[in-house]
C-alpha cells in the first residue's frame, strides 16, 4: 500500500483504531502520481552515488544539461511545472517538499513558521487540487458521469443496413 508514497503520506493514509484515516483513496493515489512524476524528472535526492552516464553527465562529466536529459525526464519536468502554476504557492511548495524531497510534515511547519498540524491540513488540500487535475475523485461513478470524449452523440454508421424492399 505504501510502496511509492513519501513517508509523510504514508503515515496520514494508515487506519487508526478510532477513526478513518486523514488521507483518502484518491489522495494517496495522487501523492504516489507526483512522486513517480519526481522520479522520473531527476528531481529527488540520491542518497548513493550512480556511475550511470545519464546521471554523472555523460562523457565530459558534471550534471546533465537540459538539452541531455531524456526526452522521459524532460516531459516529467514539464508536467511538473504546469502542476506547479495551476496551485496554489504553499499547496505547490508542501507538495515538492513532502513528495518531491520526501521531507517530514513537522520540518515543514517548523521552516515556515506554521501551527503544529498545520502542515497536515494544507498537504491536504494540496492533494485534494492535485487529484482534481489528475481526474481521481474520492467515489467511484459510473459511465453516465464521465466527461464527453468524443463530438457525436452517436456513433454513425459505416455501413447503413440495406432497406429491405
Amino acid at each position: 500500500m505504501t510502496e511509492g508514497l513519501p513517508e509523510a503520506v504514508g503515515r496520514l493514509a494508515a487506519s487508526r483504531r478510532d477513526s478513518a484515516p486523514f488521507l483518502r483513496p484518491h489522495h494517496i493515489e495522487a501523492a504516489r502520481q507526483l512522486a513517480h512524476t519526481f522520479e522520473r524528472a531527476r528531481l529527488r535526492q540520491r542518497v548513493t552515488m550512480s556511475y550511470d552516464p545519464t546521471r554523472t553527465g555523460g562523457r565530459g562529466g558534471g550534471s546533465p544539461v537540459q538539452g541531455e536529459l531524456s526526452a522521459s525526464a524532460a516531459d516529467a519536468r514539464k508536467q511538473l511545472a504546469d502542476i506547479a502554476a495551476m496551485m496554489p504557492a504553499d499547496c505547490w511548495a508542501v507538495l515538492f517538499d513532502v513528495c518531491g524531497l520526501d521531507r517530514g510534515l513537522q520540518d515543514v511547519e517548523t521552516e515556515r513558521d506554521w501551527p503544529r498540524r498545520g502542515g497536515k491540513l494544507v498537504l491536504r488540500i494540496a492533494l485534494s487540487h492535485l487529484a482534481a487535475h489528475y481526474g481521481l475523485d474520492a467515489e467511484a461513478r459510473g459511465r453516465e458521469a464521465q466527461r464527453q470524449r468524443h463530438w457525436l452523440p452517436e456513433r454513425v454508421q459505416m455501413f447503413p443496413a440495406a432497406e429491405a424492399s
